[in-house]
C-alpha cells in the first residue's frame, strides 16, 4: 500500500495484503474478545447432539471399544487435515465460505453457495430437535415425571390402561402420542402440533437473539452453552456409576469385537462420523476462523478442537452405556419376575417340583443368576418342549445389544432410565437443558455459516439478515411440527446433507491442493503461522485425503442405491414402528434436496466458464479486480489510470 495516496497492489498470491491493508481490514471486521472465546465457539459448534446420540450407537453397533481404533485413525487422516485446511483459509482470507472459494478459484465459487444451502437445510430440522428438547425440559418440573407410567382412561364401568401404551411402554407412548401426536405416515400431515409450534418459535427466538449482533453476542453465550454440557455429563457419570448395573454397561462398551474391525462398513461409518462431528463443509468453521488475527496458530486450534471433540464423544459414550447398563438391569429384573410367575404357574403340570434347585425360594425375589440356572435345567430336560413353556431368556447382554440411536436414545431410552433415578425431575431438567445447549452451540456455527458469507458478499446489515433468515426458517420449519413432522426430520437428516457435503469438501480439498497449489499454500501458511507445518499435511491434502473422500462418496452413493429410500413410521393400532417406502412425491423431495444443495457448484462454474459472469466479479466482496491489480471499491472508474509496475514487478493501481 502507498501510505500517502492510499493505493493497493497485488502480487497474485493469497498473501496479497500487507500490514497497511491488514490494519484496515482488522479494524473493519469484528474479532473474538479472546482466544478462549474462539476455542469455545469452535468446540460448541463441533460438539453437538451427534456426540451424545450418534457416536455411542455406532460404538455399540460396530464392535464396542474396537470401533475407537478406526475412528481415531480416520480422525488423524481425514478429520484434522481438513479441519486445519478450513481454519487456515478462513483465517488467511478473512471472509465467509462464499468469499473464500471465490477468491481461491472463481469458477469454484459455487462451493460457498452450496455450503450456505446445506447449512440452511440442516438448520431447518436441527432447531426442531432443540424445540423437542425444550418441550421435554418444560415437562420435567413434575414429580413423578409425566412419562413415568401409562395413563389410565375410564369408560362407564372400569378404568383401563391406554391400549397403545400397554402394547409399547410409557416413555415410547409419551414420545409418539403426547409429544409428537404422530400420524401413521408421511402422507397424513395431520395439521400443526401447536405445542411443538410454540417450542419451535422459542428455539428460533433464542437463536435470533444470540446471533443478532454476530460474534459479539453469540461469543458471550458460548461460555455457558459450550461448558454446561461437560458439567452435566460429568455429574451424570458420577451419579450413574453409583447405580446398580452401570458397570455392566461400561464393560459391554469396552469389550472389543475385533473381527468387526475388518468390515468395510465399520470404516465407512467411522469416516462419515468424523466428517460430520467436526462440521466440515458447512462453512461454520471458516466463518468463525475468519474473525481471527492472521498470525493466530490455527494448527494448534485444529488439533485441540479435534481431540476435545473425540474425548467428548468418549465421555458421552461412557455416560450412555452406564445409563443403558442401569436400565438393562431394571428391565432384566422385570423379565425375571414375570417369567418366574410363569414357572410357578407351570409347577405340578408341565414342570416338576424336582427340577427346581432347593435353594430357590419363590416367595422371595428370584435373582437373575437363579433364573438362568432354572432355565438351563428346564432346557436340558424338556428339550423340544421347552419353547412351549414360553419362557424368555432374560439376559442383560441381550438388553444391551438392542442398539438405540437418535431420538430413540434421547427421548425414549434415556427418559425411561431417568424415571428410575432418585430425584428424577432434577436429572431430567439437567439432561434436556444439556441437549438444548449442545444444539444451540451447533446452531450458532450453522447460522454463522449462512450469515457471514452473505454479509461479506452482499454487504447487507447483519441484524436485518439474521432476523430475516430466522423468520424464513421458522415459517418453513412449520413443515416439521405437523403431526407427520418427525418423518420430515428423518428425510432431511438422511438426504439434505450427506452427499452434498461430501462433494463440497472434495472440491474444497481439490481447490486448495491442486488448483491453488499445495506448495503455494504451504508458503502462505509459513508466512501466516511463522513456521512450516508438518510435511504430513502436504501428502494428506494432495493425495490421501482426496482419495479417501472419493471412496467415501462412492460407497455412500452405492449404499443409497442398494437401499431404496424409506422411513420408520409409528403405527398407532400396532403400537410399533414399521419401515415404509416414501411415496413418489416423497422420492422427488429426497432427490430435490440433494440436487438443490449441490446445484450452485455447476451453475457458478458454467456462468464463469462461459463469461456470463466475469470471473473477477465478487472475488472478494470488499475489493474489485482490474487487470491483476486491486483498487478500493469506493473509487469511481473515471479516477483510475492504467496499472503501474513497481521495481519488484508487482502491479498496483493509482488514483
Amino acid at each position: 500500500i502507498d501510505k500517502k495516496n492510499g493505493n493497493f497492489f497485488l502480487n497474485g498470491d493469497m498473501d496479497v495484503e500487507d500490514e497497511g491493508s491488514d490494519a484496515e481490514d482488522d479494524a473493519a471486521r469484528p474479532a473474538w474478545n479472546s482466544k478462549l472465546q474462539y476455542i469455545l465457539a469452535q468446540v460448541g459448534y463441533s460438539v453437538g447432539l451427534g456426540n451424545v446420540w450418534r457416536f455411542p450407537y455406532l460404538c455399540q453397533k460396530n464392535g464396542g471399544g474396537a470401533y475407537l481404533v478406526p475412528y481415531l485413525i480416520l480422525l488423524i487422516v481425514i478429520g484434522i487435515p481438513l479441519f486445519f485446511l478450513e481454519l487456515s483459509v478462513g483465517q488467511r482470507i478473512r471472509r465467509g465460505s462464499i468469499g473464500v472459494w471465490n477468491y481461491i478459484s472463481p469458477r469454484l465459487g459455487g462451493i460457498g453457495f452450496a455450503s450456505c444451502v446445506v447449512c440452511f437445510f440442516v438448520a431447518l430440522y436441527y432447531n426442531v430437535i432443540i424445540g423437542w428438547s425444550l418441550f421435554y425440559f418444560s415437562q420435567s418440573f413434575q414429580q413423578p415425571l409425566p412419562w413415568h407410567e401409562c395413563p389410565l382412561v375410564k369408560n362407564k364401568t372400569t378404568m383401563f390402561v391406554v391400549p397403545e401404551c400397554e402394547k409399547s411402554s410409557a416413555t415410547t407412548y409419551y414420545w409418539y402420542r403426547e409429544a409428537l401426536n404422530i400420524s401413521d405416515s408421511i402422507s397424513e400431515s395431520g395439521g400443526l402440533n401447536w405445542r411443538m409450534t410454540i417450542c419451535l418459535l422459542a428455539a428460533w427466538s433464542m437463536v435470533c437473539l444470540a446471533m443478532i449482533k454476530g460474534i459479539q453476542s453469540s461469543g458471550k453465550v458460548m461460555y455457558f452453552s459450550s461448558l454446561f454440557p461437560y458439567v452435566v455429563l460429568i455429574c451424570f457419570l458420577v451419579r450413574v456409576l453409583l447405580l446398580k448395573g452401570s458397570v455392566d454397561g461400561i464393560r459391554h462398551m469396552f469389550t472389543p469385537k475385533l473381527e468387526i474391525m475388518l468390515e468395510a462398513k465399520v470404516w465407512r461409518e467411522a469416516a462419515t462420523q468424523v466428517f460430520f462431528a467436526l462440521g466440515l463443509g458447512f462453512g461454520g468453521v471458516i466463518a468463525f476462523s475468519s474473525y481471527n488475527k492472521r498470525d493466530n496458530n490455527c494448527h494448534f486450534d485444529a488439533v485441540l478442537v479435534s481431540f476435545i471433540n473425540f474425548f467428548t464423544s468418549v465421555l458421552a459414550t461412557l455416560v450412555v452405556f452406564a445409563v443403558l447398563g442401569f436400565k438393562a438391569n431394571i428391565m432384566n429384573a422385570k423379565c425375571v419376575a414375570l417369567n418366574t410367575k410363569k414357572i410357578v404357574a407351570l409347577l405340578g403340570n408341565e414342570v416338576s417340583h424336582d427340577l427346581i434347585p432347593h435353594h430357590i425360594n419363590f416367595s422371595a425375589t428370584v435373582s437373575a443368576e437363579d433364573y438362568q440356572q432354572m432355565t438351563e435345567i428346564l432346557r436340558g430336560v424338556t428339550e423340544k418342549d421347552y419353547r412351549r413353556l414360553g419362557l424368555d431368556s432374560c439376559s442383560i447382554e441381550e438388553e444391551l445389544n438392542k442398539a438405540v440411536q437418535g431420538t430413540g436414545l434421547a427421548f425414549i431410552a434415556f427418559t425411561e432410565a431417568m424415571t428410575h433415578f432418585p430425584a428424577s425431575p432434577f436429572w431430567s431438567v439437567m439432561f434436556f437443558l444439556m441437549l438444548v445447549n449442545l444444539g444451540m452451540g451447533s446452531m450458532f456455527g450453522t447460522i454463522e455459516g449462512i450469515i457471514t458469507p452473505l454479509v461479506d458478499t452482499f454487504k447487507v446489515r447483519k441484524e436485518f439478515l439474521t432476523v430475516g433468515v430466522c423468520l424464513l426458517a421458522f415459517f418453513i420449519g412449520l413443515l416439521f411440527v405437523q403431526r407427520s413432522g418427525n418423518y420430515w426430520v428423518a428425510m432431511f437428516d438422511d438426504y439434505s446433507a450427506t452427499l452434498p457435503l461430501l462433494i463440497v469438501v472434495i472440491l474444497e480439498n481439490v481447490a486448495v491442493a491442486w488448483i491453488y497449489g499445495t506448495d503455494k499454500f504451504f508458503e502462505d501458511l509459513k508466512d501466516m503461522l511463522g513456521f512450516t507445518p508438518f510435511r504430513f499435511y502436504y501428502y494428506m491434502w494432495k493425495y490421501v485425503t482426496p482419495l479417501l473422500l472419493i471412496l467415501l462418496l462412492g460407497s455412500s452413493v452405492i449404499q443409497l442405491g442398494m437401499t431404496p429410500p424409506s422411513y420408520s413410521a409409528w403405527l398407532e393400532d400396532m403400537a410399533s414402528e414399521k419401515s415404509l417406502k416414501y411415496p413418489p412425491w416423497g422420492l422427488a423431495v429426497c432427490i430435490s434436496l440433494v440436487v438443490m444443495a449441490i446445484m450452485p457448484v455447476p451453475v457458478v462454474f458454467f456462468l464463469r466458464y462461459f463469461n456470463i459472469i466475469d470471473e473477477n466479479a465478487g472475488v472478494v466482496s470488499t475489493i474489485s479486480y482490474k487487470k491483476g491489480c486491486i483498487i478500493k471499491e469506493s473509487v469511481s472508474p473515471g479516477d483510475l489510470v492504467d496499472p503501474l509496475v513497481d521495481r519488484t514487478g508487482q502491479y498496483w493501481c493509482k488514483q
